[in-house]
């Protein structure tokens, strides 16, 4: 800093004011700060890192539209498949009670009016059932299923192909594509096998 002398003239020369410093003192703070490095400028995140671009975007929206897409078939799927098998609960008590219609029809005396009456209202009863989709396994001199089938009897019977149901002893049915109850069979064994369709691929 400037300061005047003696004669009132400034004087150009400076002044350092004493801190107690030695000369090592500062030389080591010097050498200090010179050897600190500088703290690197923050990088910008790239743009691409930050928001994602056009492609990306386009990726994420048609993998939502699929996800969506496959949720909504299968919600639908689901759906159908509750109003076709929501009431196997329901038709399942009902078929011992066509079981005894078929037993009664069966005993009874064929042409009074007391059995075109009972014939007349369990055909009522299975055509208001078979609009809700349930079908009846009644076929006999098929093979054996065991998929639809039950055998109660096996009988020796050489004169029919081997596993041919002979004899159906209660009915089976079919909810729509599901099966609700298999059918009771008899079953004959000891003669000769089905033979296969050459045909058949």
């Amino acid at each position: 800093m400037d300061k005047k002398n003696d004669s009132g003239i400034d004087d150009d020369t400076y002044v350092i004011e004493d801190t107690g410093e030695t000369i090592a003192d500062i030389e080591n703070e010097m050498a200090m700060s010179d050897a600190a490095p500088e703290a690197p400028a923050a990088e910008a995140p790239a743009a691409s890192d930050v928001t994602p671009g056009a492609d990306e975007w386009k990726n994420r929206y048609m993998r939502t539209l699929a996800d969506f897409e496959n949720f909504r078939k299968r919600s639908e799927k689901e759906k159908q498949d509750f109003f076709k098998y929501a009431l196997s609960g329901t038709f399942k008590e009902i078929l011992p009670v066509l079981d005894n219609f078929d037993r009664a029809l069966e005993h009874a005396e064929g042409g009074d009016d007391f059995h075109k009456g009972v014939l007349l209202i369990y055909k009522q009863l299975f055509d208001a059932l078979k609009k809700t989709g349930l079908r009846p396994i009644e076929d006999v001199s098929v093979t054996f299923d065991p998929n639809i089938h039950e055998a109660v009897i096996r009988e020796e019977d050489p004169s029919v192909p081997n596993h041919s149901v002979t004899a159906l002893l209660q009915k089976g049915y079919f909810l729509n594509d599901r099966l609700l109850r298999p059918a009771l069979v008899k079953v004959a064994v000891g003669g000769p096998e089905h033979e296969k369709d050459d045909d058949v691929q």
